[in-house]
C-alpha cells in the first residue's frame, strides 16, 4: 500500500491521485530545481519543498553584494519557474525531519508542520557557511551563502564609505576603509576584485572629504595559492592580477580572532598580529545541510569530516535505492577523481536522480552510475579578466572573461533575467555605474536579530546542525 494512504496530503495537493507515484525534492538550488524540470515529463507527482521561495544563482551572488545586479537577478522565484509543469507543486517549509521507514518528509513553517508523503525522495539541501568551529566570527562576518548575506554585505561595503566620509579620526577612517576578505578560492577573489574595483573606479568621484581610490582590499588565506584548484599557471596570472588592481594578498594567514573592531591573525611563523576593519567578509569553508546526518543515522551511511553522505555510485542512500542525494551533500571521496563543490555536480547528479527515477517509472533499464563530466571552472577577477579551466584549456584575461559571460548568462534562469543582467554588466562594466546600491540598516542588522532570536527560541534541527548553518 502507497505510504501516502496513512499520512494526510499536504495543502495544495488534493487534485492528485492516489496511486500515482509521488517525487519529493528537498532544496530549491541547482540539484533541486534541474531535478524537478527533469521530472516534467514523468508520469509523477512533484513536491519541491524549500526552505525560500527563490532559486538562488550562488555563483553571482557577490555580484548583488557589490551593487552589480538586483537580489531578483540572481534568485528568480521558484513558483514562477516551475508554474508551467502541471506535474510539480512547490512548498514553502524548513525540512525538519526524514521519516525513512515512514517515507515521509516533515517541514515546518510559522509554527505549523506539513508531513508530505513521498515514493521517491531527491535530497538537494545543499551547504551552509563554515567558519570552522569558530561560530561566533559570525556575527561579525557575513558568509556567501543566502540574499541575506549579499544584501548585508552590500549595506557593510557601502556603508563603511558613507561613515568614512563622515569620520575625522584618521585611524578610523583607515579601519573603516579597509576590507578583509578571508579565502582566496573563487567566492573570495571575486569579492575582492569587486570591491578593488568599486572604490578605484564606481566611487573616486563621489566623495569629498575620503580619496575611496585608498581603500584598502585585503584578501586573506591559511594556504599559499590563489585559486589553489585551478592550478598554478591560472593561479599566478590571478594573482597578479589582483595585485595590478590594488589587492593585498596575505597567504599563509590563518584567522584566529575576530570581534566589532578587526581581526586577529597567525601568520605561517607563529606571529599573530591584528588588522583593524569595519567589514570582514568570510569566503572560506562549507558546512552540510543536517539532513545528511539525518539520513546517515536512519541508514548507516557513512559521513564525511564536512557532515556529506557517502552514497552509492547511482546516488542512492545504503539500503533505500528510493532515496537520493544530490549535489553538495554527496560525500566527494565516493568518486574518483573526488567531486568538486560546484554547481555543475548539483546539476547533473539533479538530472541523473530525475532520469533512474523516470526509468524506474517506465519500467526501462536504468542509467546505472553517476558520471560527472567536468565542464570546467572559472572565476572572474576583474571587468575583462577572467580565468578558465576547461579540460586542457586554460584561458586568462579577456578571453576568459567573454567565456565566463557567455557560461553564466546560459544557466541563469530566464529570459528577462538573462536580458536585465546582461544590461547591468554593461553599466558596470563599460561603464562606471552600479545600479543596485541602495541599502538599508535593516538590510545590515537584520541577519544578526535573526540569529539571536533563533539562540533564545532554539530550533531542533539547528541545534544539530554543523558550524556555520
Amino acid at each position: 500500500m502507497s505510504p501516502r494512504a496513512n499520512h494526510p496530503t499536504p495543502t495544495g495537493q488534493t487534485g492528485h491521485a492516489l496511486n500515482r507515484h509521488r517525487v519529493v525534492i528537498i532544496g530549491s538550488g541547482f540539484g533541486g530545481l534541474f531535478a524537478a524540470r527533469a521530472l516534467a515529463r514523468a508520469d509523477a507527482d512533484v513536491v519541491l519543498i524549500a526552505r525560500t521561495t527563490h532559486h538562488l544563482f550562488q555563483p553571482l551572488l557577490y555580484q548583488v553584494a557589490t551593487g552589480i545586479l538586483s537580489e531578483g537577478e540572481v534568485a528568480p522565484s521558484t513558483r514562477e519557474v516551475l508554474a508551467g509543469q502541471a506535474n510539480a507543486t512547490v512548498l514553502l517549509g524548513e525540512v525538519r525531519r526524514i521519516d525513512l521507514a515512514a517515507r515521509t518528509v516533515t517541514s515546518h513553517l510559522d509554527g505549523h508542520d506539513t508531513v508530505t508523503a513521498y515514493d521517491s525522495l531527491i535530497v538537494a539541501a545543499g551547504t551552509g557557511q563554515s567558519y570552522f568551529g569558530n561560530d561566533h566570527f559570525a556575527e561579525f562576518a557575513p558568509g556567501m551563502k543566502s540574499i541575506d548575506d549579499a544584501l548585508e554585505l552590500r549595506g557593510r561595503i557601502f556603508g563603511a564609505f558613507e561613515r568614512a566620509e563622515l569620520a575625522t579620526d584618521p585611524a578610523e577612517i583607515r579601519r573603516l576603509l579597509t576590507f578583509v576578505v578571508v579565502g582566496a578560492g573563487p567566492t573570495g577573489v571575486e569579492m575582492a576584485g569587486q570591491i578593488a574595483e568599486l572604490s578605484r573606479r564606481t566611487l573616486r568621484h563621489d566623495f569629498r572629504r575620503i580619496d575611496p581610490t585608498a581603500a584598502r582590499v585585503i584578501l586573506l588565506d591559511a594556504v599559499e595559492e590563489v585559486l589553489p584548484t585551478f592550478g598554478d599557471q591560472l593561479g599566478t596570472k590571478a594573482r597578479r592580477r589582483l595585485e595590478r588592481i590594488g589587492v593585498e594578498l596575505q597567504l599563509g594567514a590563518t584567522v584566529v580572532g575576530m570581534d566589532a573592531r578587526g581581526v586577529e591573525i597567525r601568520d605561517g611563523d607563529g606571529t599573530r598580529r591584528r588588522i583593524e576593519t569595519a567589514c570582514p567578509i568570510w569566503a572560506a569553508g562549507v558546512s552540510a545541510s543536517p539532513l545528511g546526518r539525518m539520513l546517515a543515522e536512519q541508514s548507516g551511511a557513512e559521513l564525511d569530516r564536512a557532515g556529506r553522505v557517502a552514497v552509492g555510485q547511482d546516488l542512492t542512500l545504503p539500503g533505500h535505492p528510493e532515496v537520493f542525494v544530490v549535489g553538495d551533500l554527496i560525500a566527494s571521496a565516493v568518486y574518483d577523481p573526488p567531486l568538486p563543490g560546484v554547481a555543475q555536480v548539483a546539476i547533473q547528479s539533479g538530472r541523473h536522480a530525475a532520469r533512474t527515477i523516470r526509468a524506474r517509472l517506465a519500467a526501462q533499464v536504468e542509467p546505472g552510475p553517476f558520471r560527472y563530466r567536468d565542464k570546467g571552472s572559472m572565476a572572474t577577477i576583474s571587468r575583462f579578466s577572467a580565468v578558465a579551466s576547461v579540460g586542457p584549456v586554460r584561458l586568462s584575461g579577456v578571453f576568459g572573461w567573454v567565456l565566463w559571460l557567455g557560461v553564466h548568462l546560459v544557466y541563469l534562469i530566464g529570459f528577462k533575467n538573462r536580458v536585465t543582467t546582461l544590461l547591468h554588466w554593461m553599466v558596470s562594466f563599460l561603464g562606471r555605474g552600479r545600479a543596485e546600491r541602495t541599502v538599508t540598516d535593516q538590510q545590515v542588522r537584520a541577519r544578526n536579530v535573526l540569529r539571536h532570536h533563533h539562540h533564545d527560541h532554539p530550533d531542533p534541527l539547528r541545534a544539530a546542525a554543523p558550524p556555520g548553518l
